[in-house]
């Protein structure tokens, strides 16, 4: 029985419980763990500079409440289930600076309202012939992808790795999502696998077990991949984000079928959320492009945005604008497959409700390639991200003072530890001719 709970960067940590044990005790009470989840670097290093966590309070423990409604079985290992919790005080507050708190807090804002978010999110990985061990012995280089040329829309491509695509689908069907389809894609042994959408919160916690899944079940079958969201010169790893709102009877809020406005058939809130996001994608970008490498990505002609544009069905667009009747919608391209899911999601949510709740207008659709157009441009690099999210009015009054200060200090953390790093750029160009 694996109890799991979403840390800054993503990813599912916890612990294992045999399920007799889960069942008879922490399943009607709670676990812990050391609060230093939520205030270490990727490589688990403690860092100075959060509030929440620090030697000077001791790393104690948070409280691991299991959300119960998320059981679900593992089917990739032998008799597993999972659990995800959420992270309490010992008093039983929650810790607001959570991802999971996080992403609830936005969605009890639109509950406020009667709505409700469905979200689905478009993950793309690279697969590698080399196993993570040798990967990692090898520093990552001069590793073998899966497919040595383009298999964008590929069905031979695909073919060529249908035994672990395959596995990966059964197993995550086993698992409760709904896969919709698999597909090679433009950077060598690049893949994509399609799932349903669902409600927010369900669709972040599916998509955090599908990354963690993807790694152990290549693992199992001697493959490696990645998310990184730019892993090398080529075309990035994307994770487009697709949202739309529902009323409480399940009634689109997105669709007015006899109104007339730069979009047809949409609401006027349709419009003053995707005039929200837009408005707000700068100082938001710090949730939708976390890392160093994320911003990367961002590059012309290379399906990832550069402008903060959106247009009907316009890949070269931050925001497009995609279906039609019940299933219009926004799709965010900004984020890489590197984002943490509940806080691009979050994001989202935060800059629409901007968008309604200040009854902002949509300017016009760009028409054409959006690469060329004179509009703002996405934050170019994380330093710049971060210095947009930190002074926000709107993300400190949406988020709070608390969640701003924490990932701003995540973000510095991370410029800190790569402005000392020395890289082999630098000793290719430097080692003998400067």
């Amino acid at each position: 029985m694996l109890l799991a709970v979403t840390d800054m960067q993503g990813r599912l940590q916890g612990k294992r419980f045999e399920a007799e044990y889960f069942l008879n005790e922490i399943a009607i009470s709670a676990a812990e763990g050391c609060s230093y989840l939520l205030g270490v670097d990727v490589d688990m290093n403690t860092v100075d500079g959060y509030e929440i966590t620090s030697w000077d309070r001791g790393y104690g423990d948070f409280v691991l409440e299991p959300d119960l409604h998320t059981l679900r079985m593992v089917p990739w290992h032998a008799k597993t289930a999972i659990c995800h919790a959420d992270m309490l005080w010992s008093d039983g507050r929650t810790v607001e600076e959570a991802p999971r708190q996080i992403l609830r807090r936005q969605l009890d804002r639109l509950a406020e309202r009667g709505w409700t978010a469905f979200v689905g999110t478009e993950l793309e990985f690279i697969v590698f012939r080399d196993t993570y061990e040798s990967a990692w012995n090898a520093g990552y280089r001069d590793l073998t992808p899966v497919n040595l040329y383009n298999t964008d829309y590929s069905l031979l491509g695909t073919g060529r790795i249908e035994s672990l695509l395959g596995r990966i689908r059964r197993e995550m069907r086993g698992a409760g999502m709904v896969v919709e389809s698999a597909k090679g894609e433009c950077n060598l042994g690049q893949q994509e696998i399609a799932f349903r959408y669902s409600e927010a919160l369900a669709k972040a916690d599916e998509h955090a077990l599908f990354k963690m899944g993807t790694k152990e079940i290549a693992s199992q079958e001697g493959y490696s991949l990645t998310f990184m969201a730019k892993f090398n010169e080529r075309e990035g790893n994307s994770c487009h984000v697709h949202l739309s709102l529902r009323n409480l009877d399940g009634s689109p809020v997105f669709v007015a079928d006899q109104r007339e406005g730069k979009v047809p058939g949409s609401s006027e809130v349709f419009e003053q959320f995707l005039a929200g996001q837009l408005s707000t994608m700068a100082e938001m970008t710090l949730f939708l492009a976390p890392n160093i490498n994320s911003y990367k990505r961002f590059a012309e002609g290379s399906f990832a945005p550069t402008t903060i544009a959106w247009g009907l069905d316009n890949r070269s667009c931050a925001c497009r604008v995609v279906g039609h009747g019940e299933g219009l919608r926004i799709e965010n391209r900004v984020p890489g497959a590197d984002v943490n899911p509940y806080l691009v999601i979050a994001a989202l949510v935060a800059g629409g409700l901007y968008g309604v709740d200040n009854a902002l207008r949509l300017e016009p659709a760009v028409h054409g390639n959006a690469y060329l157009s004179n509009k703002d441009k996405v934050p170019q690099n994380l330093r710049d991200a971060m210095i947009r999210f930190q002074t926000s009015g709107i993300a400190r009054a949406a988020f709070g003072d608390a969640v701003v200060d924490h990932y701003a200090n995540m973000a510095n953390v991370e410029l800190a530890s790569f402005d000392s790093a020395v890289t082999d750029w630098e000793r290719v160009r430097g080692f003998e001719r400067l």
